[in-house]
């Protein structure tokens, strides 16, 4: 039997609830994957409290790595006992066992553990399109990072600062400073919306930001836009705090010409040769040092709710993987 979590309704952690299933045969151009890590991710709990809609029942979950031990008609590229990672879904993750599009798995070297593939591959595809595709960071460029204490601000700083980047870094307490610090920061502050904008133009002898990495949303939103130099960029990509609020395209305007963009990892990764491009390119990462998967907590599948709470209360510094 294979162990499975499954969300019936949308709410707080307890909603997420352990079943078991029967395993399944590959169809045409699938595997059958036995986990043995699987990664948590700030969309998964959008997801389960009903911010981000999914069909109900679903399982939860887009990130994992194990071992393929089957193999349906069709499947080219792949033997049983390659070691394998995925991420983007599709949904379902959070499970023992699964059945995966081969064309969306990715072979990873000896030298990355399953938990590290699991808590690198879906935060570093996203650190990876936002820092090359979104807004392309270069050398000289003023980047301001939130949450860069955190499991994506972790990969985001060191990758940005490789690329050539000033980066400010935004966490949310005192505590966390120094982690950001250590991830390579040239500046840190702590987030206070009435003083961020002015705090970023001090630190750049006024000139401010050509591009924020806001991953908080709601609250932060007008800071931001605030932070950014003429035709600078607001890439708003999270909502730890909420969806940001709407806005009047007229205040891009009276502010410099500014540009706004909400990305997502789907629209990035949907075509296949373009989500193994990035994929690759994080891992490619990992082997040169330049990023380094960053594991806080290990919960068995059993605690997913405690992980999802550890997650959404801010408590975790670092990645959080299930084990089966």
């Amino acid at each position: 039997m294979v162990s499975v979590i499954r969300v019936h309704e949308t709410g707080i952690p307890t909603v997420l609830n352990i079943e078991s299933v029967e395993q399944q045969t590959p169809g045409a151009g699938e595997v059958w994957l036995e986990q043995a890590a699987i990664g948590v991710n700030p969309l998964d709990v959008s997801q389960r409290k009903g911010d981000v809609k999914i069909p109900l029942p679903n399982g939860l979950g887009l990130e994992g790595a194990g071992t393929v031990v089957a193999i349906g008609p069709d499947v080219c590229g792949f033997s049983v006992g390659d070691r394998v990672a995925y991420a983007t879904g599709p949904l379902g993750a959070y499970a023992s066992g699964r059945l995966f599009p081969a064309n969306r798995l990715v072979k990873i070297p000896e030298a990355l553990s399953f938990e590290e593939a699991a808590a690198v591959l879906f935060k570093g595809i996203t650190a990876q399109y936002l820092l090359k595709s979104t807004y392309a960071v270069g050398p000289g460029t003023v980047a301001v990072i939130y949450g860069a204490s955190g499991a994506v601000g972790q990969i985001m700083v060191p990758w940005a600062k490789h690329l050539g980047a000033f980066v400010i870094g935004v966490v949310s307490k005192e505590a966390s400073v120094n982690r950001a610090k250590n991830a390579g920061c040239d500046e840190v502050l702590v987030f206070d919306a009435e003083r961020l904008p002015e705090q970023v133009a001090q630190l750049t002898q006024g000139k401010k930001a050509d591009v924020v990495y806001d991953a908080v949303g709601r609250v932060s939103f007008a800071a931001s836009l605030d932070c950014l130099k003429p035709r600078g960029l607001l890439v708003s990509y999270g909502m730890t705090s909420g969806a940001p609020p709407a806005i009047e395209v007229s205040t891009l305007n009276a502010k410099g010409s500014l540009y706004l963009t909400r990305p997502s990892i789907v629209a990035h990764t949907a075509d296949v040769n373009e989500y193994q491009a990035r994929a690759q390119d994080v891992l490619d990462a990992v082997a040169q040092g330049i990023i380094k998967p960053d594991i806080w907590g290990r919960y068995s599948l059993a605690e997913v709710s405690q992980a999802h709470a550890d997650l959404e209360s801010g408590k975790s510094h670092g990645a959080i993987v299930l084990r089966p």
